[in-house]
């Protein structure tokens, strides 16, 4: 359910919690903290299973402005 230790290691290249907590959040990988302030990152995240990343939004445009440039 939850990458081991190693996994994780091999993931970000860290070993030190704090590193691997910056080197996921650049790389956009979820994941939770535990009560030990650990970094938790679920199989799912990286195996690419489960809710897609979010669609980037755009604004609205009327239809009479959308080839205007």
């Amino acid at each position: 359910m939850f990458l081991t230790d190693d996994e994780l290691a091999i993931l970000t290249g860290r070993k030190l919690k704090r590193l691997q907590i910056e080197t996921l959040r650049r790389m956009g990988v979820p994941f939770l903290i535990n009560a030990c302030g650990k970094p938790v990152v679920t199989r799912s995240a990286v195996e690419g299973r489960g809710s897609p990343a979010p669609a980037e939004k755009t604004t609205w445009r009327p239809a009479v402005l959308q080839h205007a440039t």
